[in-house]
């Protein structure tokens, strides 16, 4: 999951470090970690999000996700994809477009510095 600025100090205000939840990739990416294939605020013998109430805007658009070849769409990992109306992905696509671009624009920052 790809992380604004204000994800990660959000996350960081509630006491966790970067260096537990982010990794950055050469192109100056944020992203969350994984551990054993689950997000690190996965907690897998509850079956739930460690940090609901805070976590990323990513996170919180999900399952609507940009596809490269097919533009925004619902996406077929998540078990409730069928569940997302049309009306509801076209606000939500509106919301993936305005997240990327701010996360472009961040990473672009981050990668010159």
């Amino acid at each position: 999951m790809l992380l604004s600025n204000a994800d990660i100090a959000r996350l960081e205000r509630k006491g966790y470090t970067k260096q537990f939840f982010v990794q950055y990739d050469k192109s100056g990416y944020a992203t969350l970690r994984n551990h054993q294939g689950y997000c690190v605020f996965y907690n897998v013998e509850k079956r739930r999000c460690g940090v609901y109430a805070d976590r990323p805007l990513g996170c919180r658009i999900y399952p609507v996700i940009y596809d490269e070849e097919k533009g925004i769409v619902a996406d077929t990992v998540c078990c409730s994809w069928e569940t997302v109306t049309e009306k509801e992905k076209a606000k939500r696509g509106r919301k993936v477009f305005r997240l990327l671009e701010k996360i472009d624009s961040e990473a672009e920052q981050r990668h010159f510095k």
